[in-house]
């Protein structure tokens, strides 16, 4: 009998709070980490709705684009 067989060594995920902008449409349950959005007060990219901050515990990513604020 095999130990472990189907087990990887996983990396602890590491997560932090983050900032990010939730669409204000009941419909709509779109979001948008504050590093990756598009302007100062973001509009929704799925329904162009208005967004609002909020603070998620979510998976650390980096954003290296030069349109980043961080």
């Amino acid at each position: 009998m095999a130990k472990g067989f189907g087990r990887r060594n996983m990396e602890e995920v590491k997560t932090e709070e983050v900032k990010i902008w939730e669409c204000t449409s009941e419909t709509c349950n779109c979001w948008v980490r504050d590093n990756f959005k598009s302007s100062e007060k973001p509009l929704c990219p799925i329904c162009n709705n208005d967004m609002k901050e909020n603070i998620k515990e979510l998976q650390v990513v980096n954003n290296s684009s030069i349109f980043s604020t961080k």
